[in-house]
């Protein structure tokens, strides 16, 4: 079921950025010939290099500036400068700083925003700039920043996530369903949802939010072609998808707020305890302790539901912008930054995970603490060796607009669910030609 996060911070730090920012095509500046690939990048690591990050201050500004002096202490003569975005407008804040030729020399973007920049040729291909970097890192990560049409990978895979779902346990015994056994299945989770509508007069729903392309991949709908220069998830099953969706919205378990263009998402709505299912991470959790006491107190944490057997994944990474002046010192400080060590040292700070083979053999990924926190971050992390991107590179913010309003299309029977994907299907991929 949909998979957008409770909290749009807590997963931008644990693997944000579920949506992509439309900038294929809006203005952004190519690479000129000197900032093509030519080969490995050497030189002396020395100089002064600018690094951005998206919203980490100030939780994590001992963290950063610790690694900051820690590499300027092993380099002599290099000083960064280091540069914190707030969350709200980030990716429109890197598209403007690309268009104009001022992206920094190690910028923090997801796969997203990578795709359009590493098209223009604004970011160094890593495979080729850095050989040996690959083998450092967990095959999923580095295979997110290898992106369509492109050769080779743009960026170093920083830190990862994949969440488990949240159940409200008083809900489900309110209306009789069993608490302890949450549901393991799509058709599984429509019964249980169906009967707790029903037996609520519809006063308690299941779910709050409508599919988003992610959760078609879950459900194994196939939602690109091979080479991917087309969505195909207006395939059978994708229709099949949506068909349970509008049985499920006409029965009541699906709220009909989630059908307004203005919606602000499920999250508030399962904090209010008045949906009884919601995907989520151990960065929600904390929440649910410190701000909605009586639903932490019956929170069930369950796996994510899958006919793929695969998880969803998210990725955030370093690029190296192939415009940088000190090419030599931004791709030492971003491998720096993404090695072992910093990325464990960073996830015993908050709920994500490293991307560093060998990485997560660590006991602290296998053994809870007896805390919820620990529950958490052991459920998702075993879920993380088989998680798949299911977000496509190409997919965009104007994309999952218009998903949003066929989806909601479909459930008030302005369109059956295969005329909504066929619609839809038909202009992502006009919008992805053009």
């Amino acid at each position: 079921m949909p998979t957008n996060p409770l909290s749009r911070r807590g997963f931008l730090l644990a693997a944000a950025a579920t949506t992509a920012l439309g900038v294929t095509g809006c203005g952004l500046g190519g690479g000129t010939e000197d900032n093509a690939d030519t080969g490995p990048v050497t030189g002396d690591v020395t100089g002064e290099i600018k690094f951005q990050t998206w919203a980490l201050k100030p939780k994590y500004t001992d963290y950063i500036n610790g690694m900051i002096t820690a590499f300027q202490q092993q380099h002599n003569g290099v000083k960064i400068t280091w540069i914190d975005q707030p969350a709200d407008g980030y990716l429109q804040k890197v598209t403007a700083d690309a268009a104009a030729g001022n992206l920094p020399d190690v910028i923090n973007v997801p796969p997203d925003l990578s795709y359009p920049l590493a098209r223009k040729k604004l970011l160094l291909n890593i495979e080729t700039a850095a050989p040996d970097a690959k083998k450092d890192y967990v095959d999923g990560g580095w295979a997110a920043y290898a992106l369509p049409g492109q050769p080779g990978s743009y960026g170093f895979p920083w830190y990862l996530n994949t969440g488990p779902t949240f159940y409200n346990k008083a809900l489900f015994r309110q209306v009789g369903l069993d608490a302890e056994h949450p549901p393991t299945s799509y058709a599984e989770l429509e019964a249980a949802a169906l009967v707790m509508a029903q037996r609520s007069n519809k006063q308690i729903a299941m779910l709050g939010l409508t599919p988003v392309i992610a959760d078609f991949g879950l459900y194994g709908v196939k939602v690109m072609n091979d080479d991917g220069s087309k969505f195909t998830f207006n395939e059978a099953k994708g229709v099949e998808f949506v068909e349970m969706y509008k049985r499920l919205f006409d029965a009541g378990a699906l709220i009909p707020e989630a059908l307004s263009a203005t919606y602000t998402g499920a999250g508030t709505k399962f904090m209010n305890q008045q949906i009884a299912w919601a995907p989520g991470s151990a960065y929600d959790l904390q929440n649910f302790k410190t701000n909605a006491p009586s639903l932490y107190a019956n929170v069930g944490i369950t796996k994510t539901i899958t006919s793929t057997g695969k998880a969803n994944l998210y990725v955030q990474g370093l690029s190296v912008p192939s415009a940088s002046k000190n090419k030599p010192t931004a791709l030492a400080f971003a491998r720096f930054v993404t090695n072992a060590q910093n990325q464990m040292a960073f996830a015993k700070l908050t709920a994500i995970f490293p991307s560093t083979k060998g990485s997560m053999q660590d006991p602290y990924f296998a053994q809870d603490g007896g805390t919820d926190e620990g529950r958490v971050r052991v459920a998702a992390a075993k879920q993380l060796d088989t998680a798949v991107n299911y977000t496509p590179v190409q997919w965009s913010e104007q994309m999952t607009t218009l998903l949003q309003q066929k989806m909601s299309d479909a459930m008030q029977g302005k369109a059956t669910p295969k005329q909504a994907l066929d619609d839809t299907v038909a202009q992502c991929n006009k919008l992805l030609a053009g």
